[in-house]
């Protein structure tokens, strides 16, 4: 067995993990960085659905009532995340839910955030798209929604536009570096100022460190890179403070699993689980309406039929994002692309599952597709089950997993989602311009590719597990700040709110790093790509 410290432990790569690594190793600090993933470059993607290329860095981790898509690798799901860059709106820091109080901390309002994504949004960097920029999918979407009477809006997107081919496998990797992920900002900044990274290295438990000078100690495991089911070695790491980041699934069951190491963990801990009120469904274009009703076509003559043409997310209305409504009727409808996988899980009309003529003949209609993302207001009614021995889930099969989340979704959640739907219908149905199918629940349960809230921020000990600083209650320089502290569905993508925290909580960490003993100091700017 290995033992080493550090004076930082970092445990995930993704936004929660790699922002406080940078500016921590920039301070000075002995940073370690421990993702359970492996580390690819750009040349090492490959754009193929092929088994043993995409499921060696995602992630579909199935649980009761509901399926999660995460990041597996260094980089975490900014690797794999479809760009989308948006600020959450201030109605969804002032959501209410079930606690019939406000969920986020006193602290916390989009005014006091602005700041961060700034910082956020420079070091990616996102760049505001335009017309042009939007897909064709994109376009329908937009076209239906001016003639149903609402605005639709280009996505701001952490994408380099001129390096971009329109290739559409933001899944499986950009080969071309032109999505702005992780890999090209904050980690590698972070290691030029002295951070290690350690790739398939997957913690296992945290307890007080025996080391003099340390508080914590991290039992890990290192995965074969063949077979992440197979342990190569094993070791300890004792750290003065920790950043925990191992994503909203796996934040919460590594808590769980350590917690009478620990002498106790926060009630909250593994509960108020949210999906981010995600809800799939897909337009079936008539095209010939596309042409007369729209009055669109496309170079080679068709009116539509451009689906995988162009990137996952371009298109946006955020018209049913109002702060005056009542919460659960409040939600952004997006355009958004998912591989042809996925297919089986849209339901037709004529037919039960996933079999039979109906879905032969839907499926084969494909091109004519426009996948569109309803991001709700849900209940934060997911919850953890007890802790596998080993890992965040177990794993069936590389790419796929069994976790212990179950979500069953409330009345309020499925109120919101029928009124998306609904809102949905009214655009993309008009004068028989589309058919609406939802995604199966039966075939995948609901399918999040943005849990939040397993392990949240606020101001009541009893509903949140961390204080307004990132900290977990009762235990002094352990952090988590990846998408398991956002207290609640946030009606938009997830990615810069959880960068923007994890900017805001730098400074906090950096002060629990110095009076450990490190010499420290925080300041650097975030780092220019």
């Amino acid at each position: 067995m290995i033992t080493q410290t550090t004076d930082v432990l970092v445990i995930g790569s993704g936004f929660g993990g790699a922002i406080p690594a940078y500016y921590l190793a920039a301070g000075g600090a002995r940073v370690t960085v421990l993702e359970r993933g492996p580390r690819l470059a750009a040349d090492d993607f490959a754009h193929s659905m092929q088994l043993g290329t995409y499921n060696r860095i995602v992630d579909v981790i199935r649980g009761d009532g509901v399926s999660v898509v995460a990041g597996n690798c260094v980089g975490g799901g900014s690797v794999i995340y479809f760009a989308a860059s948006l600020r959450a709106p201030a109605l969804a820091f002032e959501r209410r839910g079930s606690l019939g109080r406000r969920i986020w901390p006193a602290s916390l309002t989009r005014a006091t955030l602005d700041p961060w994504y700034d910082r956020a949004e420079e070091a990616l960097p996102v760049t505001r798209t335009t017309w042009p920029d939007v897909s064709y999918a994109g376009g329908v979407f937009a076209a239906a929604c001016h003639r149903a009477g609402h605005t639709c809006n280009p996505v701001p997107l952490a994408v380099d536009l001129e390096r971009c081919t329109n290739c559409n496998w933001m899944l499986s990797g950009c080969r071309f570096d032109a999505k702005r992920s992780l890999l090209l900002n904050y980690l590698p900044a972070a290691e030029a100022h002295g951070a290690v990274i350690r790739p398939l290295h997957e913690v296992q438990t945290l307890a007080p460190s025996p080391v003099s000078g340390y508080r914590y100690a991290a039992a890990y495991t290192v995965l074969d890179p063949d077979d992440y089911t197979c342990t190569a070695q094993t070791g300890v790491i004792h750290a003065k403070v920790v950043v925990l980041a191992a994503g909203a699934v796996g934040t919460p069951v590594l808590l769980q699993r350590s917690a009478l190491l620990l002498g106790g963990i926060p009630r909250a801990v593994g509960r108020y689980f949210s999906g981010n009120g995600d809800k799939v469904s897909i337009a079936n274009v008539d095209e010939d309406r596309a042409r007369s009703l729209l009055g669109l076509s496309r170079p080679d003559g068709s009116a539509y039929q451009g689906l995988p043409i162009g990137r996952p997310i371009t298109a946006a209305t955020f018209d049913y994002l109002d702060a005056a409504a009542t919460e659960y009727s409040r939600f952004t409808l997006q355009q958004i692309y998912f591989p042809p996988m996925t297919n089986f899980l849209v339901k037709a009309a004529s037919s039960p599952g996933w079999f039979g003529i109906g879905q032969r003949d839907l499926r084969a209609r494909w091109r004519s597709w426009v996948t569109l993302l309803a991001m709700t207001e849900d209940d934060n009614e997911g919850t953890f089950g007890p802790a596998p021995f080993s890992g965040s889930f177990t794993r069936l099969a590389p790419g796929l997993g069994l976790g212990t989340m179950r979500y069953h979704p409330t009345a309020r959640t499925r109120g919101a989602w029928q009124q998306a739907d609904a809102a949905l219908r009214s655009i993309m149905e008009k004068d028989g311009l589309a058919q609406v199918r939802p995604w199966s629940e039966e075939a995948a349960s609901t399918v999040s590719a943005h849990p939040l809230a397993s392990t949240r921020l606020g101001d009541d000990p009893t509903t949140s597990a961390l204080t307004d600083t990132h900290e977990l209650r009762g235990h002094r320089g352990l952090f988590i700040t990846d998408g398991a502290a956002i207290p609640a569905s946030l009606t938009v993508n997830p990615s810069l709110t959880i960068a923007a925290l994890a900017e805001r909580a730098s400074p906090t960490i950096a002060g629990r790093v110095e009076e450990a003993g490190v010499a420290i100091r925080y300041g650097t700017p975030p780092p220019t790509s």
